[in-house]
């Protein structure tokens, strides 16, 4: 959801898989944090859909805009006593690779699809 719109996923396989559930099932995620990082990443699945990239380089052009949000998402982690810490990072970056695979990109290279972090 962002600004009470639901996104509209086709995907099936994207439509029904639990993004960043390992944060959400840690205590030391705030859940309404990690919430945004879930429509951060549904935010990135419907833009693959709308705009189809035509090779990884479009991909990732993509997804480094997605990881240029979770690096403005550290502020409120640390905020709330938490952070994107070794775990948070695997789960994260896994959840792109899925995101990648499941749009037919298995080539792409995980360090390339988060390769604007900070975190």
């Amino acid at each position: 959801m962002r600004g009470g719109v639901v996104l509209s996923i086709n995907n099936q396989q994207v439509a029904g898989y639990a993004f960043l559930r390992g944060l959400f099932e840690d205590d030391y995620f705030p859940d309404q944090v990690v919430a945004k990082g879930k429509e951060i990443l549904l935010r990135l699945c419907a833009r693959i859909e709308a705009e189809q990239p035509a090779d990884l380089a479009a991909l990732y052009a993509l997804t480094e805009a997605a990881t240029e949000e979770f690096n403005a998402l550290e502020a409120e982690f640390e905020a709330a006593g938490s952070e994107i810490e070794t775990f948070a990072r695997e789960e994260i970056c896994e959840d792109f690779g899925f995101v990648a695979d499941a749009y037919g990109y298995e080539d792409a290279d995980l360090a390339q699809l988060v390769a604007a972090r900070d975190w």
